[in-house]
């Protein structure tokens, strides 16, 4: 890949990476803020910071982004319909007619899994809270915790971890995007923001429905859109930490996935006379078990060498029942389907579709459906997107200009070459895939089979393998080079792909 850089540091590549440094104490106050507000809502709304119920910690980061300057007027940071929270910045004197400036989206959801408070205080010995983060450290189980998390620094470098619920799945990534916003801002006046605009969403619902924003920009923005809104290029900043390889990669790709739905009607009866009944149970339990091993044989699953192979595992499961004495009427259950290059949603569902398993329920007499259930939960607005629950992979092309430029961005305000790789669970990504909307050709979007997508790869702070996890947290040092690096992008950007001074 050819790396852009060549002549020597810039000012304004050594003001971007001063101010992140500067800026880093703001960052932490604004994440631990964020990650503490659920707990003032816990009584009213047990769910509050989940899907679905992120409006508390959305009125917070719009308050702080207004009051910190990352825009240039209050009227540029406000919600859309869906409930995602959207603010921009554009150097408006610059004399580049909007319509022919990059744009450059920056994606990070502001919603969290479900925090297991009470697991947190079992597991980690009570020292540590998933909404108040670090509170005594003699009541912290150490051996936990390293057994726990894929990484952590050594103990002497605590000081700079930023511990709760969402910490690095995703809400340093939001913050980081608010500080930049503020950075570029303050040196408009120095270029920054010199033929871009830059459009940061906070979105909604995305540990629910991954990409559930992005559809609804994809569905009922951009189709209508004029230029100056439609993205050239995506900054996801979802965690690009390795607890191998290191923190902050590029990140320029991701394997799909899919929610594959299993549902088994029998007949229910007493239980002192099974034989009158079909158990879907039985059955249901004899599909999983042949799936997962079909699975460890490899049947039915491509490999990739960028993106790793597919995978299928059982992930979730309802039982209708009259009663723990009967024979039950109906046995649900999904499978969560990891789609690498060259997989299809409707051959994943033929693979469960075509299990001897499923044939012999059929032929005994059950009824089985399988399908790619709907998400039809509103968000915290109350806007249904009612999509099928199946999430496209994407890869930008090593040689794309937004990959060059990103190498180049990160070198400068670095000082040191990214480790270019891709992510091994799901982003926002798989929300902009689309089939039917068609962009000019200078917008460079990629056409990947019959999908087109904009240029998209991530950077953000935090440990892809310690998401989700009890103790899940992020490293602050890494927030230099997330801010900085989110800042110096846009006009290295527009100048690699408009040749723009």
């Amino acid at each position: 890949m050819t790396i852009l850089t060549a002549e020597l540091t810039t000012k304004l590549d050594e003001r971007t990476a001063a101010l992140a440094r500067q800026y880093r104490p703001l960052a932490i106050r604004i994440l631990r803020e964020a990650i503490r507000i659920p707990a003032d809502h816990l009584d009213s709304d047990p769910r509050c910071g989940l899907s679905g119920h992120e409006q508390p910690r959305l009125e917070y980061l719009r308050k702080t982004i207004v009051e910190i300057g990352a825009v240039e007027r209050e009227q540029d940071a406000g919600f859309d319909a869906f409930g995602n929270l959207v603010w921009s910045v554009e150097d408006r004197t610059d004399g580049i007619p909007a319509e022919k400036k990059s744009v450059i989206m920056l994606d990070g959801h502001t919603d969290t899994v479900n925090a297991l408070r009470d697991r947190w205080h079992e597991a980690i010995g009570g020292g540590i809270d998933p909404y108040y983060g670090w509170i005594d450290g003699t009541k912290v189980d150490r051996a936990f915790l390293a057994h726990e998390l894929g990484y952590l620094p050594p103990e002497s470098e605590w000081e700079h971890l930023v511990w709760g619920r969402g910490s690095a799945d995703q809400l340093a990534g939001v913050v980081c995007q608010i500080v930049a916003t503020k950075i570029l801002n303050e040196l408009r006046s120095e270029g920054a923001l010199r033929g871009v605009i830059v459009r940061a969403y906070g979105t909604i619902s995305e540990e629910d429905n991954d990409g559930g924003g992005p559809m609804y920009l994809m569905r009922e923005i951009f189709p209508t859109a004029t230029q100056d809104r439609i993205p050239d290029v995506v900054i996801l900043t979802e965690a690009t930490g390795c607890a191998k390889l290191g923190p902050l990669g590029i990140y320029r790709g991701q394997r799909g996935r899919m929610q594959i739905e299993v549902e088994v009607t029998g007949r229910s009866c007493h239980g002192s006379m099974p034989w009158e009944g079909l158990n879907p149970l039985e059955y249901g339990a004899a599909m999983i078990v042949e799936a997962a091993q079909r699975y460890r044989d490899g049947e039915g699953f491509a490999d990739d060498p960028f993106l790793s192979g597919g995978t299928r595992t059982a992930s979730w499961a309802s039982l209708a029942t009259p009663s723990d004495c009967a024979v039950p009427e109906r046995f649900t259950f999904r499978f969560d389907r990891r789609l690498t290059a060259g997989e299809i949603p409707e051959r994943a569902l033929d693979d469960v579709r075509t299990l001897p398993s499923v044939a012999k329920a059929i032929a005994d007499g059950l009824r089985v459906d399988v399908r790619a259930p709907l998400y039809n939960d509103p968000t915290w607005r109350g806007y249904r997107l009612n999509n099928p629950q199946v999430y496209p992979g994407w890869v930008t092309p090593e040689e794309h200009p937004s990959i060059v430029a990103a190498v180049d961005a990160y070198t400068r305000v670095a000082a040191r070459k990214p480790r270019v790789a891709r992510w091994i669970f799901s982003t926002d990504g798989v929300g902009f895939p689309t089939r039917t909307l068609e962009v000019p050709p200078s917008k460079r979007w990629i056409h990947d089979g019959d999908y087109r997508y904009p240029a998209m790869f991530g950077i953000g702070p935090g440990v892809e393998q310690n998401t989700h996890k009890i103790g899940e947290n992020v490293d602050s040092r890494e927030f230099d080079t997330v801010i900085a690096f989110l800042a110096r992008f846009p006009s290295v950007f527009h100048k690699v792909s408009r040749g723009a001074g």
